[in-house]
């Protein structure tokens, strides 16, 4: 059986390469050092549960889908996964990759998330955007792993509560155990902490709501699952930044941990957003065992 040796939740900034790599050393902004050195502490959780396969998830951010054709939820199943979109490539210096998929588990998961109520889409031709790129480079920038990416619609509403993300969190989690193959599973999720794009509080010195990042937070180190379903609405997301609802992602890989406190958290406050790093290990912290 397959064991899930680890489970990522992360924001995604997809100027973080752009940021402390590849502007000249006197260009950088203040935090880029700390930055990358948080990136790279946080890179060494994934690494040390040995993982030999990623499930990723992510959001298309209007490349492949936009507000008359944007599924809820979809898998994509394919032997090779292609990225990244030209905006991104203009804007934030992201390179080209090339990722394999693992088509084996993608149609195995798309069968046991049907069996369990959820009305998957399915894609035999999605190209992967910054939601998905921006984890393989902050925690596996060789990109060596197959992928089985997972994405959810966070930006078009009416989304799915959060209930129903953390419920797909445990489906997901349930086929992974049951996955009848002696492999490594690490899950990896990103999203948003409070975030405004193109809206009034975007490019402010913090996040447009930083005492609710840092309650977010919390929920998610604690795994306190009845603080996020009881507070976690889409007028809620909102009211704290018109992109805040990418939160719904994180929640999602709570529900793929589990109700259970989280082996490592550590956050950034940059500027215009905060960086958030939560790594959950289901069957023991692989570092304390070293």
């Amino acid at each position: 059986m397959a064991t899930l040796s680890a489970v990522l939740a992360s924001t995604h900034h997809p100027f973080y390469l752009k940021a402390t790599e590849l502007t000249p050393p006197e260009q950088r902004m203040p935090q880029a050092a700390e930055w990358k050195a948080k990136v790279e502490a946080y890179r060494e959780t994934l690494t040390a549960a040995q993982p030999e396969l990623l499930v990723m998830v992510g959001s298309d951010h209007f490349h492949q889908f936009f507000l008359d054709n944007y599924p809820t939820f979809l898998i994509g199943k394919q032997p090779v996964y292609d990225a990244t979109y030209y905006n991104e490539e203009r804007e934030f210096s992201i390179p080209k990759y090339m990722l394999a998929g693992d088509e084996d588990l993608s149609g195995y998961m798309f069968q046991g998330l049907l069996d369990r109520g959820f009305d998957f889409s399915i894609s035999h031709e999605l190209k992967l955007d910054h939601s998905i790129i921006c984890p393989i480079i902050t925690t596996r920038p060789q990109a060596d792993l197959p992928v089985v990416p997972i994405y959810t619609n966070i930006f078009a509403p009416p989304l799915p509560s959060a209930r129903r993300f953390y419920e797909l969190g445990r489906a997901i989690r349930s086929i992974i155990d049951e996955y009848p193959r002696d492999v490594r599973v690490a899950a990896i999720g990103t999203g948003h902490l409070s975030l405004e794009l193109g809206g009034p509080r975007q490019f402010g010195e913090h996040g447009p709501d930083p005492e609710w990042d840092l309650k977010a937070i919390d929920w998610l180190a604690r795994g306190d699952v009845d603080a996020v379903l009881e507070d976690v609405t889409f007028e809620k997301l909102s009211q704290s930044g018109n992109a805040t609802p990418g939160f719904l992602d994180l929640v999602l890989m709570l529900g793929v941990a589990g109700p259970m406190a989280a082996s490592y958290v550590d956050q950034l406050d940059l500027f215009h957003t905060r960086e958030m790093y939560v790594t959950w290990y289901p069957n023991g912290d692989p570092r304390s065992a070293a």
